[in-house]
């Protein structure tokens, strides 16, 4: 649709909050957030007083001097964004938006309260500092690539891990969940993937309307509990010190489980937890697309974005900062390779390899046999993260 100077527009009602150093409107109908600098709010209310565009866009240059102002390209991109609904008293035709589902509605923001407080920030912290403590002064308690193998069987093994990790990892998006009931904030879990890792999600949406000094308690929430089940997960692992059976090993497997999830968090190259924080605390936004197309320069195997995005100058410093911690967390997860994922393999295979050659009616044959289908279950559950990715970003 063309727009000229004398065109006037209304929009749809938007909510608009404060940000560090610029502004998020919100689209209360689609749950949609973008970040906006001052001169972009000054025209969106000027557009609500009922100010044509060629005169707002002379009032904004005279009071943004340095700013580049063409109302034209911005009103172009308000209809893209299906922010507008009449131009000229014409009403806009657009596509029905899909509404993020209000989900966890029932948990209570109280029962959210009683588990995020600053009472309990200062136990989180004091458990996490407690989890050093403990690994420092025992180097014994460091979990290795063996103690996922608590069976003779290998598909005893990956059943015991996936199970566990099922529900510690569930443990960890409760945190979240519960964190946003804190703020009476609605979310969703959904299956995403992090490289060829299988994880869950909370949608983390809705944070976006609370000032920025609370969004870090709901980022960190999920590693809250993990630092609760790690800390409970040694101090039983002290206690049953020497002993035999199964209840060891049961440990074993989930302080390595916490541990990797623990480490993973400072991955911040992927959006992990930890990365949100960093890039809340720098308000700086798109961090990791901005770091990728510095680092393009040096690094060319890394993928094209979609489109270039635009790197204010005052974010210049904090993208080269990240884009350091950005390689850290590559090397970081090199090492989580060589001494976890890798051995554990490979330890797999050997174990389990010799079964193919054993007749179907023998046991060693159909731990092969199970230890492969898991595998596979395994790769379709990534496919299909991968598949709903691609979709998305097709969309």
């Amino acid at each position: 649709m063309n727009f000229t100077h004398d065109s006037h527009l209304k929009l749809i009602p938007l909510n608009i909050i404060q940000d560090k150093k610029h502004f998020i409107v919100e689209d209360p109908t689609s749950g949609e957030f973008y970040e906006m600098p001052e001169v972009c709010i000054e025209a969106i209310r000027l557009l609500n007083e009922g100010n044509s565009l060629g005169e707002i866009e002379r009032e904004l240059k005279e009071k943004y001097p340095t700013e580049e102002v063409d109302l034209l390209d911005f009103a172009q991109q308000l209809l893209e964004l299906q922010l507008v609904t009449e131009i000229d008293g014409v009403k806009v035709e657009t596509k029905e938006k899909e509404k993020l589902p209000q989900g966890f509605l029932r948990v209570s923001p109280q029962l959210g309260n009683f588990f995020f407080n600053k009472a309990a920030y200062f136990v989180y912290g004091a458990l996490f500092i407690g989890n050093v403590v403990l690994f420092a002064a025992n180097p014994s308690l460091f979990p290795t690539y063996k103690d996922l193998f608590i069976f003779d069987y290998m598909f005893l093994n990956i059943l015991a891990w996936m199970l566990l990790s099922f529900i510690f990892v569930l443990i960890h998006e409760l945190g979240h969940i519960l964190a946003m009931r804190a703020f009476n904030l609605p979310t969703k879990l959904e299956i995403g993937h992090r490289l060829f890792l299988v994880v869950f999600e909370t949608d983390m949406g809705p944070v976006w309307k609370l000032p920025p000094r609370n969004r870090n308690v709901l980022y960190l929430a999920g590693l809250c509990f993990d630092t609760v089940i790690l800390f409970l997960a040694l101090i039983c692992q002290l206690l049953l010190s020497g002993q035999s059976g199964m209840h060891p090993g049961v440990l074993d497997v989930i302080v390595l489980d916490t541990f990797i999830r623990i480490v993973y968090q400072c991955c911040i190259y992927m959006k992990t937890d930890l990365y949100y924080v960093f890039e809340n605390m720098s308000g700086c936004y798109n961090l990791m697309e901005s770091a990728q197309q510095v680092l393009r320069k040096w690094v060319p195997f890394l993928n094209q974005a979609d489109k270039e995005t635009v790197i204010y100058p005052e974010e210049r410093r904090t993208v080269l900062i990240y884009s350091v911690f950005y390689l850290l967390g590559v090397g970081l997860t090199l090492l989580l390779f060589a001494f976890y994922y890798i051995p554990q393999l490979l330890f797999a295979w050997k174990k389990v390899l010799p079964g193919f050659s054993q007749g179907v009616d023998t046991l060693p044959f159909w731990d092969a046999a199970m230890f492969v289908l898991q595998i596979f279950i395994v790769l379709l559950l990534l496919l299909f993260s991968w598949q709903k990715k691609y979709l998305r970003r097709r969309a």
